[in-house]
């Protein structure tokens, strides 16, 4: 797991300190944890990624290209600089998207968020650290990929701006780790009267808390 491939910072420490504070007092009060994760290098390796965001992919090719066509003539290096700026903008925007949403429903709001990254990916991350409902787990981490990748798919389809259509297509894969742990807390069912989700303190995914 990440744990095993890469040192934890002082933030991380701290979080997964907070955390296993958290995990006994709920313990002690009877409930049991299941974590949920994912690696999400192994899931690059195998495809797996692009099979999971592969239908919302050709979904919004087919859109663009049933009302618009396809037109290149648009390409340029300005096209390819533009591009290049938006990228790190628009991932910024996703870890920022993750964080209203939670902080929307989580106890003390934005206060639960935090942001950090993952040089060793060079990945930006968003973290919650008060519990949530699941619906309120899962929400905050689809919302992303629905209003960047959906968003931009909606905008470039009326626009017939094939940049934005680019983007959106990019954002909808890039949104395909959140997909998957969207599709694995889905599956995961629990026949226990009460159950609390906790975004992992340094891991891809959430533990599920239920007793």
């Amino acid at each position: 797991m990440a744990q095993e491939t890469r040192k934890l910072t002082e933030k991380e420490v701290n979080r997964r300190d907070n955390f296993e504070k958290f995990k006994s007092e709920l313990e002690q009060k009877g409930y049991q944890c299941k974590d949920i994760l994912i690696d999400t290098q192994r899931a690059q390796r195998s495809g797996v990624l692009i099979l999971v965001m592969l239908p919302f992919m050709a979904l919004i090719f087919w859109i663009y290209n049933h009302v618009n066509g396809f037109d290149l003539d648009c390409l340029s290096w300005e096209f390819g600089v533009a591009a290049f700026l938006l990228i790190p903008c628009l991932a910024v925007a996703h870890e920022l998207i993750h964080g209203i949403t939670w902080g929307i429903f989580a106890k003390t709001h934005w206060r639960s968020i935090d942001f950090g990254m993952i040089w060793s990916s060079f990945s930006p991350y968003c973290t919650c650290s008060k519990p949530l409902k699941k619906w309120q787990y899962l929400l905050g981490t689809a919302m992303p990929t629905l209003v960047l990748g959906g968003g931009l798919g909606a905008a470039a389809v009326i626009s017939n701006q094939l940049l934005l259509f680019l983007l959106a297509e990019y954002m909808i894969l890039s949104g395909g780790g959140d997909f998957l742990i969207v599709l694995k807390c889905a599956l995961y069912h629990s026949d226990q009267r009460e159950t609390v989700y906790r975004d992992h303190p340094y891991e891809c995914g959430c533990v599920v808390f239920e007793k």
